[in-house]
Parts: C-alpha cells; structure tokens; sequence
C-alpha cells in the first residue's frame, strides 16, 4: 500500500517516465547498474524496475533518518566501497538467486556527467558471470536532492526518466600465451569494462534530434537568461539573444537560397556565426563552412564539389581579415553581405520575429529529422583538392554526445574556442559547450600566440581545445600562471609533439590530452581522459564506434584503421562529382592511418599510409623522420616529404628551420631511438619557416612541391 502511494506521488511530482522495460531479462539474479544523479535514484529504481532486488548502499547512508525509514521497505545491503570484503557480500547474494542494484560510481554526480567508477561491481559482475542491466537515470540531478554546483539549473520538481538498455555481461578473457592474470589485474579490467558500459549507456540514451531542436531544449533546460557565449566584442549573449540573433539570420539566409541548398559560410568566429548556423538549420538551410585561409583556388575548388551558388558573408570581416582580392577572384559565385542583407529585414519579418518566432520558435522552425544534412565541411586538402564532408544532424550531435560521456565538462566550466569554426574541431568544439550550457569564449584566430593566454587568464577559462603546434606557441609567450584555471587541455588535429607536452607539464603543471579525429568522423574518433590516459597514445575509441584495421604490407604490427559509427559522415561530395553524395561503403569509414591498438584499447598511431615512404624495398614512416629531427633540434621545426628516386624508389627531404643541423646529428640521435640508418633524410633543406593550413597543419602539398623543385 505505501509503496503504491510513494509511487503515485513520484508519478506525480517528477513525471516519472520508464522506457526500455523489454529489456528486463526473465531469468533471476541480475546485476542493476544505474548512473548516480540524486538521493532520489534508488527510491525511483526500488519503485519502477518491475524486478525486487537488494539495493547496495554506502554505510555512510544510514546515518540519516529518513534513508534508514525507506531502506524498512527495501532488502538492503550496506558496504564501504573501498572495503575489498564489502564485495564478497555481494558476490553471495547473486550466488543466492538475488538480483542486485548497485551504483558503480558509489557517490552522487557532483558535475552532472560520470565520475570515478569503481573497480568492485566490474569485478561482481565478472566473477558471477551474471547479466547486467543498465539504467539510465536522467532528470534527478537537477532536484534539490542531487550535488550539482550552482551553476547548474535547479527545479523542485523536474521531469525524470528511466531509460533500460539491453542487458550486457563482462568476459574477461585470457590473451593467448601471456602468464595467467593476476586478481589485481583481473579486477581492474572489469573495472574498466563496467566504465565502458557505463560510458555507453550514457551515449546510448541521447535522444537523436536537428541540431536547432537539440539547441531549443537546451534553452528550456538552462534557462534563455544564461549568459552563455561572448566574442571578441566582449559582449556576453544569453541564449535568449543567440535564439534571436539565429531566427533573425535563418530567415536573411531564406532570402538568398532555396529549402536544401548548400550555402557557402564564409565568417569569423564571432556569436553571429554559430547564430547564423543554427539559422539556416531552423529553416533547412545547409551551412557549407569555407576555409578563407585556403585562398581563393581552394575556396573555389571547395564550392565546385558541394555546388554551391551563394556565400554569404561580411564586408566588415573580409576587410580585417584582408581578403578584398581573393572574393574578387570568385566572380562566379553570388557573394552576399550580411550588412545588406540586413537592410531587406522589413517590418513584416520584424512582427514576425517579436510576435511569434521568439515565442513560439518550434512552430516557426521547418520540421526536419536527425539525418538530415546538417552542415558541409571541407577536408584541409593536405593531400590534393579539398573534399566536401556532409554531416547529418545526428552525426554532429552523436559526437557532441560521445564527448560527454568520456569526459566530465560542467556549466561551472568555461570553454576557450580559438580554432576556426569551419575545422571540424572547431565546429564541434563550440557546440559541444553551446548545447550543454557551458559558457563559451570565441576568438577570432588561433594565431594571437600572445593574446590568448592573457585572454584565457582574463576571462578565468577551464577548457581549452587546441593543436599541438598552436599550444607549442601559446607556451612560449604565456606566463607561468596563465594557465591556472585550465583544468581540461584537449590536443588534435595533428601528433602531440613531446616538447609540448613536456613544457606544459613543467611550466604550468598541465597534463595535455590527447586525442585524435578526422572531419569525416564530426570529428572526435578517440580520446585520452584523466580516467583513461596513456601517454604517447591517442586514447580509446568513443563510446557507439567499432574499429578494424586491415593489414598494411611492409608494416607488422597494427594496421590501416576503418571506423563505425553514429558520427560517421553521411558522404563526400568530389571535386570531380559536384554535389553528388559518395557515402562510405556499409557505414565504414576508412581513416588512411596505420595504428596499433593495445590490450586495454588504447590507440597508437603509426603515421599516415600516405605519409609512408618506401626506401629500399623498406616502409618507413616520415613521423619518425620529423620525430628524429625535433628530438635533435627540439626548439626548432621539421618536415619530411618524398621525392622519387631512381635507384631507391623514394628519398626523404627534411625540410628544417635549423640552419646548424646536420646528417650527422640526426644520426646520433637516430642510434640513440633506436630507428633504422634509411630513417635518416638524404637531403636537408633550410627554410625560414615551415608552411602551414589555416587549421594549423603541416601543408604538405606545398612541401613536396618545393621538394620537388629543389631536387
């Protein structure tokens, strides 16, 4: 009877809404894992799991009164989780027929995303071979019985829901011919594997939706006062006015294109930008992001393969950034300024904005659905012409989702984003913080090496997304405590170069994350975490990827790497094809990177196949040439390249800005790595400095071509 009552009044007051309930497997004893949002989170689960089951409970719990009053009408079992003993309970309970809930993290969320997740119920789950149910709890963080910070909205009665995913197990399996496992090492695998399930419930119960909707939802849940984006104007835009600012811009961009159409962005990072995309995203508009450091030959290129008509733009941005003659060079594409676009803002679209689109934007708003094409962006075109790369609504948001699920960002964060918005890293990068109420910082240019870091003071950021070359330049005009709010450094894009690692941990105390990604994959593919890292690695694939690697010849160990997933492009659209979408083979993205994958699924990468010189009959990686080089020159910069060779096949040109380094240097220290003598360059060039993309990469293009006129 009471507990009929308390489930009526939940019902009631959280809206309480429970999905996935023919998940639940029929057999007895199962093992319920669930997040941990609130106090709330076991009363709900003892009420609505259809399964009665003995709830694992923290011995600290009992001191208040009123969990000793609800655990009277629960089967209960207290434990300290640090207490190896606490398991073993457990462990007979399950071999007694029981089923099980337990919180793996042991502790409430405090920053609203997964915490620390315990080696203990992995190491149950494991040693029982039990089924394990996931449950999502979502919506009890933000009651006042949960730990959130201050920064977090806050509601007496929000909306909760319980999301059960299929039922899953740990194996622990023995690799071949290595000594057995030790209990230690048995228990920290299920450890990592629970985290993992854990990881991928959290990606898994995302709801998919357009990338306005998905920004609408986030308005209603943090409020339209949050302040929430600021550029270099420095005026902080709450989402209220980013709300305005991108209906205002969605219906110019109506003015200029048709429902579908690509249209070329072609904008600073400034809030007007990411206002304008989720513009155009309203009113199924299709943002193209064009790269204007790629000159007008690459920007043109870029336009033939999506088919795009129109870009739009702004005369005030063209003119700082100096761009008058390369626009003048597209005269065959309809350039729109914004500035006079503005003026055809009527009094008609003005009531139609104040009267109806700010209040009701889902009805003003085209419908569309999650695998629509959301925006276009280009490859770098470090390797030939640039691709266009369509993305789907779900995919962006499927990656913004799997970086929430890995790593613990907060509305108490603040995010630095300094990377173009048409980089992929960039694009995601401010939408991620955007759509979780994470203030944002935008800033014009990745190259203000000595703005920024006062900037990053100034403003108090904690997150930081950035290049290994960039961060490289940051560290040398930053002062030692610029940085001391930063708490999250993320590095892709290109190799963490170890120097750069060194100087950070030394000069600032911050451990550098690195992960890796390619525009094809929105772009995110694998990222260490302070809960996961390995140096020198790239990390562990994002939770919802699978990965093969197909063997490369003249390689041994690891191989080229093909990647699955939710995030994974809908398709290029070719130079030589305009518009016409060339989708992935069965949803399998092939990366064109060797790598090698360890035992705990850590990612090493060997270099790109393209970036593989043949000397000899013999692969070498030009990684490990620029590699050899920066450790005997670390101050300055190295690049490798190719030219052909009539009696070796290929030779290696090593491109350098040390006018003193010599072969003989690079040969000690190719001796001391351990490389092999042909990974030594046959020919240094001295250069002053080394040519790089807008986005901070090594142009290679360039390189070879200069190579080539050298040789």
């Amino acid at each position: 009877m009471l507990v009929r009552l308390l489930r009526e009044m939940c019902r009631l007051l959280f809206r309480v809404q429970v999905s996935g309930l023919e998940h639940v497997p029929q057999e007895d004893r199962i093992l319920i894992i669930a997040n941990h949002e609130s106090f709330l989170d076991g009363l709900l689960l003892g009420l609505f799991l259809p399964k009665r089951a003995t709830f694992v409970v923290h011995t600290g719990v009992l001191k208040s009164i009123f969990f000793r009053w609800w655990l009277k009408l629960t089967p209960h079992l207290s434990v300290d989780p640090a207490s190896p003993l606490a398991m073993k309970k457990v462990i007979q309970r399950l071999h007694a027929g029981e089923n099980v809930v337990i919180f793996p993290e042991g502790r409430i969320t405090l920053t609203g995303a997964l915490m620390k997740v315990y080696d203990g119920p992995g190491f149950v789950a494991a040693k029982t071979g039990v089924k394990i149910l996931p449950v999502r709890v979502e919506g009890a963080a933000q009651s006042y019985f949960g730990r959130l910070s201050d920064a977090h909205p806050r509601k007496l009665f929000p909306q909760v829901s319980l999301k059960i995913l299929p039922a899953t197990e740990i194996r622990i399996e023995q690799h071949g011919h290595h000594a057995p496992l030790t209990a230690k090492q048995r228990r920290r695998i299920a450890g990592e594997a629970m985290r993992n399930i854990m990881q991928h419930m959290l990606f898994k119960t995302q709801p998919t939706k357009t990338l306005f909707e998905a920004f609408l939802d986030t308005v209603d849940k943090y409020g339209a006062k949050t302040r929430i984006i600021e550029d270099m104007h420095q005026i902080e835009d709450t989402y209220q006015e980013v709300l305005k600012k991108s209906l205002a811009l969605g219906r110019l961009a109506c003015k200029v294109s048709q429902p579908n159409e690509a249209v070329g962005v072609l904008m600073p990072n400034i809030t007007n930008t990411l206002a304008l995309v989720l513009g155009m995203s309203a009113f199924k508009r299709v943002p193209a992001m064009l790269n204007f450091t790629a000159g007008a030959e690459g920007m043109r290129n870029a336009c033939i393969a999506a088919n795009i008509k129109t870009v739009i733009t702004s005369r005030k941005f063209i003119e700082a950034a100096k761009l008058e003659e390369t626009v003048a060079q597209l005269r065959d594409l309809n350039i729109v300024y914004l500035e006079t676009l503005r003026s055809q803002f009527g009094m008609l679209d003005r009531a139609w904005l104040m009267g109806y689109a700010l209040h009701y934007p889902r009805a003003a708003m085209e419908p569309a659905t999650a695998e629509d094409t959301a925006v276009i962006l280009f490859t770098s075109g470090s390797e030939g012409k640039p691709k266009g790369v369509v993305h789907s609504h779900k995919s962006i948001l499927a990656n913004t989702h799997q970086i929430s699920a890995m790593l613990d960002f907060s509305p108490s964060d603040k995010f630095m984003m300094a990377l173009p918005l048409f980089h992929a890293f960039g694009f995601t990068g401010a939408l991620l913080p955007l759509f979780n109420g994470i203030p944002i910082l935008l800033f014009p240019s990745p190259l203000q090496y000595k703005l920024i870091p006062e900037v990053i003071y100034d403003k108090g950021c904690t997150v930081f997304f950035s290049t290994s070359t960039f961060l490289g330049n940051y560290a040398k005009f930053a002062h030692p405590y610029d940085f001391y709010k930063l708490r999250v450094v993320f590095a892709g894009a290109e190799k963490l170069n170890d120097e750069v690692r060194k100087i950070y941990h030394e000069k600032f105390g911050i451990r550098i994350l690195e992960g890796y990604g390619t525009t094809e994959c929105a772009p995110v593919v694998t990222a260490n975490t302070p809960m996961a890292n390995r140096t020198g690695s790239v990390g562990q694939l994002l939770p919802g990827m699978q990965y093969t690697l197909t063997p490369v010849p003249g390689i041994e160990k690891g191989g080229l790497l093909s990647v699955k997933g939710d995030n994974v492009m809908q398709g290029y659209y070719l130079f030589d094809q305009p518009g016409v979408l060339v989708a992935p083979k069965d949803g399998w993205y092939e990366t064109g990177d060797v790598v090698e994958v360890d035992a705990e699924g850590f990612i090493h990468i060997k270099g790109r196949v393209k970036r593989f010189a043949k000397v000899a009959g013999e692969m070498v990686s030009l990684e490990v040439v620029e590699k050899i080089a920066s450790t005997a020159a670390p101050e300055q910069f190295h690049a490798a390249t190719t030219v052909p060779d009539a009696s070796r096949g290929e030779s290696i040109v090593l491109f350098t800005t040390d006018a003193k380094l010599k072969r003989e240097d690079l040969q000690i220290v190719a001796k001391n790595l351990g490389s092999p003598e042909i990974a030594i360059a046959r020919k240094l060039i001295v250069v002053d400095q080394i040519p790089v993309l807008g986005t901070g990469k090594t142009d290679y293009v360039t390189l070879k071509h200069m190579a080539e006129q050298a040789v």
